[in-house]
């Protein structure tokens, strides 16, 4: 998750030194970039911007218009649905994220330590995944209604639709929310909350006068992720047969190619609309306080203790333990089932391995090159401080707000109707890490700033006066200083790519296929048990992944 400033920039605007009030840096840093630098810069701006660009030039040249497609019945239904959708998981992931933040950090609540870890791990899900855990173990003969059956429950209702997709998404989306909140109540000084108590505030009066505005930005940059996020979904709403905007368009993009890029199109416009809304929202918000001297305060739960555990035990259990336990039920199963010669699995071994290497080294090259990609704007806008770096900055983080799915179209609309591009990139590897990358890049872009900034400019200055060249001062200098933030940053794009979906899919080479794309062909063709034990390999790497990139290091912030 990249860091925001206040300046609505991520991670460009800090332009003074926090201790001493000069300017950040030297007189490398006011300018002189080398011109191979800007070129880079540039070029790769462009290469970000690219599929939001092909959409517009698409949309236009077809003539898909506010007078066509744009405004018809077959585009503004999935639109309604899809703003219901995002709203109704916005509102819930807020406020779940958001109190499960102030119990886990404010309060004496029991096993605090636990929770704080077992809270953020519902990221490690891809949402198809949750989706098909709910339905598959509710339906008959499912886990869960076979264990209700035994104490006499035997109508369980199925989940299907939009309270389907809106809970499945409000479990796995909620950590958006939590992750930042926690960071800014953990950062809080307590002498603020302190002080109110003194004049008589009561515990909840504490919360929303003085918690709750501190942290305004914390949960709106959280709630835009959680909006964002669902607006951009593909694999829940699908298994949940709910026809969202994204639903529709991987339904006609081949079969009705024009309505699929109108549909394209809207999506564009509503998460464009979102991010400049949240903008403008955030610069209206008071500054948060550094934090001081005190820790922060502890609140007494009293008699609301046991109520506020159960909420807790409730939300880690349906978010976290639920799924795994049907991922595992169904893959022990199928296991036992072919042990013993009742049913082979659809599946053999080797083509799970195949899966699992194919999501490996696809994920590690896709995070390498992003990393790399993003460096040189990074070193444009954290040491030079160019214009060029601020555009091609905006630019890499502005494709957060492009969903995967319009991505992934964007690429196969293009090397479809370009012969060249297609038979130099239309079946390959290239272009699905390309897609990852510009999917992708900005989550290591605000990582990246930041371990160009904190290489020092003396060490920089001596490598020059010694007569090391810019490359030079590169390799010796810069990595050994950056090298792990910037391992942080492809971390992040690492895990990202790992549960991606719609581009996995979509601009996957034939016969490529990924633990993801497996999982979600075997539930749709109702193989359980061959998506369970892919699932359960998918979450196990993945829950490593998370524990080292994400909880381990909010624990240590």
């Amino acid at each position: 998750m990249t860091p925001r400033t206040r300046s609505g920039d991520v991670g460009v605007a800090e332009s003074e030194d926090e201790t001493t009030g000069a300017p950040a840096g030297g007189a490398e840093r006011r300018g002189g970039a080398p011109a191979a630098l800007h070129v880079a810069g540039l070029v790769l701006a462009c290469g970000f911007a690219f599929p939001g660009a092909y959409l517009v030039y698409r949309g236009a040249r077809d003539g898909i218009g506010p007078d066509g497609l744009l405004w018809s019945a077959r585009t503004l239904g999935p639109l309604w649905r899809t703003l219901r959708l995002a709203v109704a998981v916005s509102a819930s992931a807020t406020v779940l994220g958001t109190g499960l933040a102030w119990l886990a950090m404010r309060t004496d609540l029991p096993l605090r330590r636990l929770w704080r870890i077992l809270l953020p791990l519902p990221l490690v899900y891809p949402t198809f995944v949750g989706a098909a855990a709910f339905i598959r173990t509710l339906n008959p003969g499912g886990l869960a209604n076979d264990l209700l059956a035994r104490i006499g429950i035997s109508a369980v209702p199925e989940l299907r639709g939009f309270v389907g997709a809106w809970l499945v998404l409000t479990l796995m989306t909620f950590p958006y929310v939590y992750l930042p909140v926690a960071a800014r109540l953990r950062q809080l000084p307590g002498s603020l909350e302190e002080s109110a108590r003194l004049l008589g505030d009561s515990a909840f009066a504490v919360f929303r006068r003085i918690c709750m505005p501190h942290a305004a930005t914390a949960i709106g940059a959280g709630t835009l992720l959680v909006f964002l996020y669902t607006v951009s979904d593909f694999g829940a709403v699908q298994l949940m047969r709910y026809d969202t905007l994204t639903r529709a368009i991987a339904t006609n993009y081949l079969a009705n190619p024009p309505v699929a890029l109108a549909l394209s199109l809207m999506l564009l416009v509503l998460a464009a609309a979102v991010v400049g809304a949240e903008r403008w929202f955030s610069r209206r918000l008071p500054d948060a306080p550094r934090s001081g001297s005190h820790r922060p305060l502890d609140y007494r739960l009293g008699r609301w203790q046991p109520l506020a555990t159960a909420a807790v035990v409730l939300a880690v259990f349906a978010s976290v333990f639920a799924p795994f336990i049907a991922l595992f039920d169904w893959a022990q199963r199928g296991v036992l089932r072919s042990i013993s010669g009742d049913r082979a699995l659809a599946v053999d071994y080797s083509s799970v391995a195949d899966a699992t290497f194919n999501t490996i080294w696809v994920s590690v090259v896709a995070a390498v090159v992003s990393v790399a990609a993003v460096l040189p704007i990074a070193m444009l806008v954290g040491r030079h401080r160019s214009r060029t770096g601020s555009l091609a900055h905006a630019v890499v983080i502005s494709t957060f707000a492009l969903p995967g799915l319009l991505i992934a179209l964007s690429m196969r609309f293009w090397t479809l109707r370009t012969d060249f591009i297609f038979e130099l990139f239309g079946d390959t590897a290239a272009l699905l890490i390309f897609a990852y990358v510009v999917r992708f890049g900005s989550l290591a872009m605000g990582i990246s700033v930041v371990a160009v900034r904190s290489v020092p400019d003396r060490l920089h200055d001596s490598a020059r006066l010694l007569g090391a060249g810019p490359v030079r001062r590169l390799l010796t200098v810069d990595m050994p200083v950056m090298g792990p933030a910037l391992g942080a940053g492809a971390g992040l794009v690492l895990l990202s790519v790992m549960k991606e979906l719609p581009i996995s899919l979509l601009v996957s080479p034939l016969g490529f296929s990924t633990l993801t794309t497996r999982i979600f062909g075997s539930f749709e063709d109702a193989f359980v048990a061959e998506a369970g034990l892919m699932g359960v390999i998918l979450v196990t790497v993945s829950f490593a992944l998370t524990w080292f990139l994400v909880v381990r290091r909010s624990e240590q912030a």
